[in-house]
């Protein structure tokens, strides 16, 4: 497998210098629903923020907001409500990147901002990023957090599109976009070496790829006490994230009902919310282990009140079934759970396996298996083997899977596309 980690850019222009990059950047990131609050965008924003740079972020206003606010992070720039469309406000403003308000929006940001570089998270906005940026001579980096093509095909093949989807996520136009895309971007930040291999497949050159994943700080990695459970206690398991069909909840529901059927007593943590909970409460509720085997937290609006859930389990889930999506991305909460201390207890997803075999702090399962969740649960049952391995996992955040070094990649990410810019200008 390529690594990205370990590419040599020396031969770039202007990478001899980029480790000291003393320069002030001025960046616009473009963030398609609203602000706050998502965990990567705040990540990014923040940590360009600390290095010095001067960031903006341009953001959806479904909750009417005030239309620029400065954070931590960066100063939000929000799209302007249109008060006289009431309801139709939030549908007027839907991302996608033929929608004029956006294309507006963004535009009006870069001509008025004149930032040194455009990043453009995900595929909604990433052409009206690149039209916009490229008219005013600026230089585009597309964050591509997800397999976006993929991630529309699986709402698809689950029955769970919405009918405003056969319209503006179309599987088809969508895959065609992101070619369009990629051709295009002067870098592209992947989550996964799984996501750079295919993109190199597609033909995107490897000196294109920075590896920014979504690891979190070392300052994460905290001592942690294992618990010996009594007999008959349960023994507790927690997902943190969205609730929907293709990632696996309904399996793991399955499986609290054949522990139980088994004798394991276990405690299933389930936070978040998604377009598909009602579902899985409703089959929480037919198996009779709603409220006692499996408890719905819903959203929790605090990222650190949800850690705090999974950090008092015994074992973190990543249940999502294997398909083409979850083989080229990554979860923040792999490696949550990791710098937790609990032993990861995952589907067979080819990053999701490769990190926590690499790693040793875990184990794999069958994915589509609701049978092969239980056995797997059982297999961890054994304390010793959950404080042996959830000491692996934390050991794996410190030394490799964290922020600190997916900063440095996205530093110099930012470095290498102005100054590429200023030897080759558009």
């Amino acid at each position: 497998m390529t690594s990205l980690l370990t590419y040599d850019r020396s031969s770039e222009p202007g990478a001899g210098d980029v480790p000291g990059a003393p320069e002030r950047r001025r960046i616009l990131y473009v963030w398609d629903a609203d602000y706050p609050w998502d965990v990567r965008v705040q990540k990014i924003c923040r940590a360009l923020t600390d290095a010095g740079h001067d960031v903006h972020i341009v953001a959806r206003n479904r909750a009417r907001r005030v239309e620029r606010e400065v954070l931590p992070e960066g100063t939000v720039h929000r799209m302007p409500a249109w008060e006289w469309s009431g309801r139709l406000d939030g549908a007027l403003g839907f991302p996608a990147f033929f929608n004029p308000r956006w294309a507006s929006l963004i535009d009006g940001a870069i001509r008025d901002l004149r930032p040194d570089v455009v990043i453009a998270r995900d595929l909604p906005l990433c052409p009206t990023a690149i039209w916009a940026a490229r008219r005013h001579g600026v230089p585009v980096i597309h964050d591509m957090a997800e397999h976006y093509p993929a991630m529309i095909r699986e709402i698809y093949e689950v029955g769970r599109q919405r009918p405003l989807d056969y319209l503006v996520r179309n599987p088809a136009v969508v895959a065609a976009v992101e070619r369009w895309c990629i051709a295009r971007c002067d870098r592209i930040l992947v989550v996964i070496e799984e996501m750079a291999e295919r993109l190199m497949a597609m033909g995107v050159p490897a000196d294109r790829l920075d590896l920014v994943s979504n690891t979190p700080p070392r300052s994460r990695v905290t001592p942690r006490v294992s618990h010996t459970r009594e007999p008959g206690e349960p023994l507790r398991l927690a997902y943190l994230g969205i609730m929907e069909i293709p990632r696996g909840i309904g399996d793991l529901i399955e499986a609290a009902a054949i522990l139980r059927d088994s004798g394991q007593a276990v405690q299933v943590d389930l936070v978040g919310t998604g377009r598909d909970i009602a579902e899985f409460e409703a089959r929480a509720r037919e198996l009779g282990v709603h409220g006692r085997e499996v408890r719905f937290h819903g959203f929790v609006a605090s990222h650190d009140a949800a850690l705090q859930i999974v950090t008092e389990a015994d074992i973190g889930v990543l249940p999502h079934r294997r398909c083409v999506h979850w083989d080229h991305t990554i979860p923040n909460k792999l490696f949550d759970y990791m710098a937790a201390g609990l032993p990861v207890l995952t589907s067979d997803a080819r990053p999701f396996a490769r990190i926590v075999q690499e790693a040793q702090c875990g184990e794999v399962f069958s994915s589509h298996d609701p049978a092969a969740v239980a056995a797997a649960v059982r297999r961890l049952a054994d304390v010793n083997r959950r404080r042996r391995e959830g000491a692996n996992g934390q050991r794996a955040v410190a030394e490799r899977f964290n922020w600190e070094t997916d900063t440095a990649a996205l530093l110099a990410s930012v470095e290498h596309a102005v100054r590429r810019a200023r030897v080759s200008p558009r």
